[in-house]
């Protein structure tokens, strides 16, 4: 399986709840957090994006919590 990425911020529902969705899955993810790590922010800034959480599956970008899409990805990546 490819690596999974998280962005994520400190105190972000949003991003809580995709780790434990991913969690609950038994998906292995690296997690980064842009507060704690400026290298981290630039990456999510590079990629256009202005928000957190975005969850990078692959080639595929999801941002927020979408279960549609991460199920998607996921499936494409077994």
């Amino acid at each position: 399986m490819e690596n999974v990425i998280v962005y994520t911020s400190t105190n972000c529902p949003h991003c809580r709840q995709v780790k434990s969705f991913l969690s609950d899955k038994g998906v292995a993810y690296e997690e980064r957090n842009i507060e704690q790590n400026d290298e981290y922010a630039q990456q999510v800034w590079d990629m256009g994006m202005r928000a957190v959480p975005i969850t990078v599956i692959g080639d595929t970008k999801i941002v927020g919590m979408n279960k549609t899409k991460f199920d998607k990805a996921l499936a494409a990546m077994e």
